[in-house]
């Protein structure tokens, strides 16, 4: 024998007949599992979205070697939306992973500028070694890896005080390019 809905004030008997699709034990077992992930302040797909700050930027940073700018071109209508005056030579560009700060190196002023992509200005300029121009950001976000092509070495930044730690890494001859693997650091 069934119950009668309690939420019938006649008192008709529940519903008999097929379940609705998804009903079950595993449906409350569904409903278990994605209450006890709000509960423990876990962030699920389809319940929220990610924070503004970590949505990746809507830009693309060009080193405009030529001008000693940066051009910043909006990647969903492919044009150039402004300019950020950087060093003299500028040659490499790498966003760090949340998107906020972009590492240019300027090969003529032997010296790296970091913009804030949130408003394209300049925050900080770091000298590193003889014409930087490769330049790559850990995973973490924490170390920018810097090539110096004339002083055959690599200087490392330090990304939240944007100032250089320890002495040049030296390496071979006339270092370009820099890329660092996943999943260190």
């Amino acid at each position: 024998m069934r119950l009668a809905d309690p939420t019938d004030p006649a008192g008709t008997p529940a519903r008999r007949g097929p379940r609705p699709q998804g009903s079950g034990p595993w449906a409350w077992l569904r409903v278990c599992v994605a209450g006890l992930a709000v509960l423990a302040g876990l962030a699920l797909p389809a319940v929220s979205s990610p924070p503004a700050w970590a949505a990746p930027s809507p830009h693309a940073y060009v080193a405009d070697n030529g001008s000693n700018d940066v051009s910043v071109i909006d990647t969903a209508t492919n044009t150039v939306v402004g300019a950020v005056p950087v060093g003299n030579g500028p040659a490499a560009v790498a966003l760090t992973q949340n998107g906020r700060r972009a590492y240019v190196t300027n090969r003529d002023s032997s010296d790296v500028s970091v913009i804030d992509t949130a408003t394209d200005t300049v925050v900080a300029t770091i000298p590193v070694g003889a014409r930087p121009l490769g330049v790559a950001i850990i995973q973490n976000g924490r170390r920018a890896y810097v090539t110096n092509f004339s002083s055959n070495d690599v200087s490392v930044i330090d990304t939240t005080t944007n100032t250089v730690v320890g002495g040049p890494i030296p390496v071979g001859a006339n270092p370009a390019g820099i890329a660092i693997t996943p999943g260190r650091g």
